[in-house]
């Protein structure tokens, strides 16, 4: 079943049911009409047994009573349906002797019915005679005249040639009923499903006719209400992979513009290292920080690309964000301290449970504070605080701040701002991971009113317990 089509499994699930159906009503058509035959015969046989007892009479003989039958052949022609089926008969005393008709005729060993289907006393069963089977009736007649009374035994045999043709013309007459019946459902099922599997098969040669490269949704307004639930999610699955390839494209684009700058950067000075123009050390330490650029560029992009792959994964696990935070303040310790700055971290409200993957909130944890480690000039502060029902991180230090209208943009990609010097992608990493994580990030510039001036940056993510689900 599993290698056939889905018409052929319709028809096969309506056909062969419908057959095995029929083909049970046919054979019990035909039991009903051969037991109605065998009725309508066996009341023949009983009116030629009571016409044989109706000949028998009783005389003295020596003054002994004796039953006499005189059965003429004349008398058995006129239950004869045609020269198909043959009748024998046999009249027995009342002491057992055979009077007349056939004496090898089997001898009755059974018993009369409690309740006879006629008001006789007469039993039918199958029986044979000289190798054919025969339908025997066995009559009880009483006789009786003025000289006594007894009880005769009349058999009556019929051959079976009659009851077997009219069975067998019983059954192809139901046959060929049944199939044209059979016919004409088979042609109805066949043109159902043909309707039916007609818009799954427009689908399936929409699909095939396709190029390999689209990725638009499947349009079948006409499909089967049972195989909407499919398209629908044979769409989503589409505007997936058209995300999925989208950024693969934005990605590659991307990659190529911004690393064609420091690859030519790193060609001229290795071209002018080995011309000389500068002092070996020289060179050397220029070359050195075109690669770590480069090498920080394309790590950031590596991560862009993994945050837009988590996001499609689904509901992310529950991660604990405080040790996560302290962790990435121990690994960038070497650089606040050759910065020398008054650093503090407060993680004073304990666990802070968030649904998310420990690399996205270390990622984005790595970069605003190294982000904050380069452009602060003294203070540093990291706090984890829970503010109605929200993890809430901020990260402050005292550097010059952003003006408003650089803010609005440097969450884009390779938006950096003029004092930044790096390559604009930080700060969308960070964007991109919060909003996946479904929370909020905002830049705050306390400016030269405040008491100390710097910038905020401020991300709130749901703690597990609290969040919609």
């Amino acid at each position: 079943m599993a290698r056939l089509s889905l018409r052929a499994r319709l028809l096969l699930g309506l056909l062969v049911p419908v057959l095995a159906l029929v083909s049970f009503n046919a054979w019990s058509l035909y039991r009903q009409a051969l037991r109605a035959a065998n009725q309508a015969y066996d009341r023949t046989l009983l009116a030629t047994a009571k016409s044989i007892g109706e000949l028998l009479y009783l005389s003295n003989e020596g003054g002994k009573l004796r039953l006499n039958a005189t059965v003429p052949y004349a008398a058995l022609e006129a239950f004869e349906a045609d020269n198909r089926s043959r009748l024998y008969y046999r009249v027995t005393g009342f002491e057992g002797e055979v009077l007349s008709g056939y004496a090898d005729l089997p001898r009755w060993q059974g018993r009369i019915p409690d309740r006879p289907a006629y008001a006789a006393l007469v039993d039918f069963y199958d029986d044979h005679y000289h190798g054919d089977p025969v339908r025997m009736a066995v009559l009880l007649q009483p006789v009786a005249s003025p000289l006594g009374q007894g009880m005769a035994t009349i058999q009556v045999a019929e051959t079976l040639e009659l009851r077997r043709a009219l069975a067998r013309e019983l059954l192809l007459d139901t046959l060929w009923r049944q199939a044209l019946l059979v016919a004409v459902i088979a042609l109805v099922v066949v043109w159902v499903v043909q309707r039916a599997t007609a818009p799954v098969r427009r689908l399936s040669e929409d699909v095939a006719a396709r190029d390999e490269d689209t990725l638009a949704p499947i349009h079948a307004p006409d499909a089967p209400r049972e195989l909407q639930p499919l398209i629908r999610a044979t769409n989503e699955v589409l505007a997936r992979l058209g995300q999925a390839a989208a950024q693969q494209k934005r990605f590659v684009r991307d990659a190529s513009h911004q690393l064609r700058t420091p690859l030519a950067v790193l060609r001229v000075q290795v071209q002018s290292a080995r011309r000389g123009d500068l002092p070996p050390e020289q060179a050397l330490r220029e070359i050195g920080t075109t690669v770590e650029r480069a090498t920080l560029l394309v790590n950031q992009m590596l991560a862009l690309a993994k945050v837009e792959q988590l996001r499609q994964q689904g509901d992310a696990p529950v991660s604990d964000w405080a040790p996560i935070v302290q962790g990435v303040a121990l690994e960038l310790s070497a650089l606040i301290a050759q910065r020398g700055l008054d650093f503090e971290l407060d993680l004073g409200d304990g666990p802070a449970p968030v649904r998310a993957h420990e690399w996205a909130l270390r990622e984005l944890t790595r970069n605003l504070l190294h982000n904050a480690i380069r452009h602060t000039r003294s203070l540093l502060l990291v706090r984890l605080q829970h503010l109605d029902g929200q993890a809430v991180l901020t990260i402050r230090d005292d550097g010059p701040g952003i003006p408003a209208e650089q803010r609005r943009h440097l969450f884009q990609a390779f938006a950096a701002s003029t004092s930044a010097g790096g390559s604009g992608l930080g700060l969308a990493i960070c964007h991109e991971i919060v909003m996946s994580l479904g929370g909020r990030i905002e830049l705050l510039d306390r400016g030269a009113a405040e008491r100390l001036e710097g910038l905020d940056a401020v991300v709130h993510l749901a703690l597990a317990d609290n969040r919609a689900p």
